[in-house]
């Protein structure tokens, strides 16, 4: 398991860029910090000099080389040091920064003008803050403005720089450019109810009064699958039932900020769907403001309140009886995200995490994606298992111009989870799985328009990483047409796959504004591949019960599972699967009117699902008993 060098990346990313001056004397260019989104072309221009900017200042871990062959072994259950993960004090006085590095760099930032404003436990970073001038100043480089991703960001016009005396303790600089911020790969509008009629399992409506598609009469979508048919169809019903519930484990969440009622709304979604109260506890940042306006940064706070809903919920109806501990972070940005997975890493606060967010792509810099591998091989080093979701567009091609799989999902030390279109039938029980990919077609004057499968909706996330080499667990299991189109084997994403189709979704349930007068707890379907990471993290939870251990860092464990019973093999279907779905125009009742589509499944932009592997499913769903067995040695 290894990165890209980043000084390959940066020479294939940066030709373009204003930074083929050298830097002044006694000072050392830290290249790779400059995203390659920020081109001359793009500029629009400069940022004001008195803007308020939040750096962080990355240093690079001791015994670098150590922690990836440590990480590796403790995470191989073919190696002696299987499950021997250190504790978070430690990994700090084996791998952390020095203090006296610490130190060093917080003093050339204070003689700079830059207010430092803390370190986490780990000594990974240093954080301060100043104006555009201080900036700028510090880091030896101007700051413009730039087009990306449908709006202007801030960016460097030309790489940083840092005095040579501690250049070497630096592995990125992160804040200097703002483009890079997570969305979450689902969020529900505010006041959304399932317009009916919606099936209560698959096909139990069939829509005679709509239009055929591809030949014959398809069934109304579910009105969104509750625990007990989750489980029943991924094979866990008898576990649970028998106390392999996630007792004794614990799973953490991070998204960014926090809803007021998310335990009350998961302990009343509990009580009307047969589980147990919550063991919930919370810790997250005040949220960073915009300072424009005051408000909380990345468009408020409330739009990220029905994924943590969302996460916890899926959590605790796979695993009842696990501890879910949710780490809210301050902001979007990638900073506050990351120090939110530092916060559980560094105090020991679970065994399993949870992320159901990503980038668009891996626009970022090389060294900020470095920065982010490190604190993920801090996770496998203490035995901590790191889900992410694959993404929701497919290959990113409708949003970037070209497809590129999501970063941090193509990481080598987590596991992706990418998505699946789940039929489950009347007893619970499974009927079918293929991968999530809708093409929507719009029911317009008795006929559907365009003809099925009509245009990509959304899809699972995946791909081939630019950045990351293919790690061992891969070899011999993704197949080359995959990992080396561009000559060089590389990670390519999912791992593994769950329910994530919003046509095949879960039934959640949160408190929501449907109107000035009216705040009231609700119920609807959702999805996404941010469903699908909570579901995958439960089963792991289980899975860490039935061994008797926890698995860590497990894509190694799950890889050498492969092609055995473990896995359901997600194939393709015959491209003739559908459904109907109503939806009200206003999202709460038919006063505005009712909008019918059909939704095709299985059709995921240049993706596509196969037998085997592929960048849809990756190695397949988890197959209830035998899941947990092959996971637990036996």
């Amino acid at each position: 398991m290894r990165l890209v060098t980043a000084a390959v990346v940066a020479a294939l990313s940066l030709l373009a860029a204003a930074s083929a001056f050298a830097a002044p004397a006694g000072r050392t260019k830290l290249n790779g910090n400059r995203p390659a989104w920020a081109k001359s072309a793009q500029r629009t221009g400069d940022v004001s000099s008195n803007e308020q900017i939040d750096v962080a200042v990355f240093l690079k871990w001791r015994n670098s080389a150590d922690l990836d062959s440590f990480a590796a072994a403790v995470s191989n259950p073919r190696s002696a040091q299987y499950r021997q993960y250190l504790t978070p004090a430690e990994f700090r006085a084996r791998f952390s920064p020095s203090q006296a590095d610490v130190d060093a760099v917080s003093s050339w930032l204070k003689s700079q003008g830059l207010k430092v404003t803390g370190t986490p436990d780990n000594r990974h970073w240093v954080n301060a803050t100043g104006t555009a001038t201080d900036v700028t100043k510090a880091f030896g480089t101007t700051l413009g403005t730039y087009k990306y991703r449908g709006g202007e960001h801030r960016a460097p016009d030309s790489e940083p720089s840092a005095p040579t005396s501690i250049a070497g303790l630096i592995t990125a600089v992160t804040g200097l450019e703002d483009g890079d911020f997570v969305t979450p790969s689902a969020a529900p509008p505010a006041g959304f109810v399932n317009a009916p009629p919606c099936s209560s399992y698959w096909a139990e409506k069939l829509a005679t009064d709509k239009p055929k598609a591809f030949g014959k009469t398809q069934p109304y979508a579910p009105c969104g699958y509750d625990p007990a048919q989750l489980r029943g169809a991924y094979g866990t019903t008898a576990a649970v039932a028998g106390g392999n519930d996630g007792s004794g484990q614990r799973v953490a969440i991070v998204d960014a900020y926090a809803a007021p009622t998310i335990e009350q709304d998961t302990n009343t979604y509990s009580s009307r769907h047969g589980l147990p109260p919550v063991k919930l506890s919370q810790v997250w940042a005040n949220p960073n403001l915009d300072n424009a306006n005051g408000v909380p940064a990345c468009g408020g706070a409330n739009g990220w309140y029905g994924e943590e809903t969302l996460d916890v919920e899926a959590v605790h109806g796979m695993a009842p009886g696990a501890n879910i501990v949710y780490s809210g972070a301050a902001s979007c940005y990638n900073n506050d995200m990351l120090a939110a997975v530092t916060r559980i890493l560094d105090g020991g606060l679970a065994q399993i995490v949870s992320n159901s967010y990503g980038n668009a792509g891996e626009g970022g810099s090389a060294q900020e994606a470095q920065a982010e591998d490190d604190v993920y091989k801090q996770a496998a080093a203490q035995g901590i298992g790191i889900y992410f979701s694959s993404g929701d567009s497919g290959d990113e091609a409708a949003n970037l111009g070209h497809p590129e799989a999501d970063f941090p999902a193509t990481d080598p030390w987590v596991t992706a989870v990418g998505g699946t279109s789940l039929a489950v039938g009347q007893s619970n029980s499974y009927l079918f799985e293929t991968g999530w990919g809708t093409g929507k077609s719009s029911l317009v004057n008795g006929a559907w328009s365009p003809a099925p499968p009509g245009a990509f909706q959304y899809g699972a996330g995946g791909g081939t990483s630019t950045l990351f080499a293919q790690p061992g667990y891969q070899s011999g299991v993704v197949p080359s047409s995959l990992s080396s189109s561009s000559g060089t084997a590389m990670r390519v994403v999912p791992d593994v796959a769950a329910d994530a189709d919003p046509n095949t979704g879960m039934l959640v349930g949160e408190t929501q504004t449907f109107s000035k007068r009216n705040v009231a707890y609700g119920e609807y379907r959702i999805g996404g591949t941010s469903l699908a990471s909570p579901l995958f993290a439960g089963i792991m939870a289980l899975a860490d019960q039935a061994a008797g251990f926890q698995h860590g860092f497990a894509n190694p464990a799950l890889y050498a599972a492969y092609r055995t019973s473990a896995f359901r093999d997600v194939r393709p279907s015959n491209g003739k699967l559908a459904v109907v779905r109503n939806d009200y125009a206003n999202s709460i009742d038919a006063s505005g009117g009712v909008a019918t589509s059909l939704r095709s499944l299985d059709h995921d932009s240049s993706l596509s699902t196969a037998s085997g592997y592929d960048n849809v499913t990756g190695v397949g769903t988890p197959n209830g008993a035998s899941f947990l067995a092959a996971l637990s040695g036996r």
